[in-house]
């Protein structure tokens, strides 16, 4: 018995070592898919700890430091590596702290999207007929409106707070994970595990999340996080219209909109907050193409 179960454990050690060996030889071979990856840790680290990286209050206000160019400017400091605003509030501080609001509109709006998007498009590529047209017909209205316009409007209308950001995205995203998960499901029952299992009289809560939905976390994955790169920018985009967080709270948004009356004559004010948008956005796009590579068996054979 002994020996069985040391056996047991040396061939899940052993699928481990294959594993991790072929996860770096992935690494090695995509180094936009690491830098990435290392993109997107950088931003976990700076949401997550963001009090203790921030030298300053993101809130405070100093009147006497107001507009001080970065540190390596003429009449910078290095007090104030980034500059401050024209409140004197210190630019890198409320940097930090906007990574917290730029996550958690894309983690929770993603999950949000992604529960939605599973959930219909399994049912309506499964049961088929009327339930199918209902959903898909949705689906091409909600492709056929202008994205950035129906999120301006709903915004406008439910007001500035962070919950409704995530509900907008998480809402106006779904139709994209339920044409993912409508198509592989169309796909999944033309084969032939799906078809001995209905032949075996499995049921229908059974077929789906024991046969189907293993397939579909791969696909559903790359997509949310591409998608939560999207949430991440077009969120940005309301706070520089002055549709998402409130004023008080630091965003990335909020301090594009603030800045935007001073980017001739102060430009550093827009310039760290649009290149995080943008290093937030690449980053999370090579990670969505590395996870795409790496959990698409056809993509892995392909490049091989």
């Amino acid at each position: 018995m002994e020996q069985l179960t040391y056996g047991k454990l040396e061939v899940r050690e052993s699928k481990l070592r294959k594993q991790l060996r072929a996860l770096l030889r992935l690494m090695k071979r995509d180094k936009g898919g690491v830098f990435g990856m290392g993109v997107v840790l950088l931003l976990v680290f700076s949401a997550t700890f963001a009090a203790q990286i921030s030298p300053y209050d993101p809130l405070k206000q100093n009147l006497k430091d107001s507009k001080l160019p970065p540190a390596w400017q003429e009449k910078g400091s290095w007090a104030h590596p980034f500059g401050t605003d024209p409140l004197g509030r210190d630019l890198f501080s409320r940097l930090v702290f906007g990574s917290r609001v730029s996550l958690t509109v894309g983690v929770f709006g993603v999950l949000l999207s992604s529960s939605l998007g599973l959930t219909i498009g399994m049912l309506a590529g499964y049961l088929g007929g009327r339930v199918d047209d209902v959903v898909i017909n949705f689906v091409n209205i909600m492709a056929g409106i202008p994205y950035l316009l129906l999120v301006v409007v709903i915004a406008a209308v439910l007001g500035r707070s962070l919950l409704n950001v995530i509900l907008i995205f998480g809402f106006t995203n779904a139709p994209s994970f339920i044409r993912i998960t409508r198509a592989e499901v169309l796909r999944a029952r033309e084969c032939g595990y799906v078809e001995s299992a209905i032949s075996m009289g499995a049921t229908t809560k059974r077929i789906l999340f024991d046969q189907i939905l293993p397939n579909l976390i791969g696909p559903i994955i790359t997509l949310g996080t591409l998608e939560m790169s999207n949430m991440i920018f077009y969120e940005a985009g309301l706070g520089f219209l002055g549709l998402s967080v409130p004023p008080s709270v630091p965003s990335w948004g909020n301090m594009l909109n603030a800045a935007r009356e001073y980017i001739l004559s102060y430009p550093w004010m827009a310039m760290f907050p649009g290149f995080a948008i943008m290093l937030t956005a690449l980053g999370m796009n090579l990670m969505g193409d590395w996870l795409r590579d790496i959990l698409d068996p056809r993509l892995r054979r392909a490049r091989r």
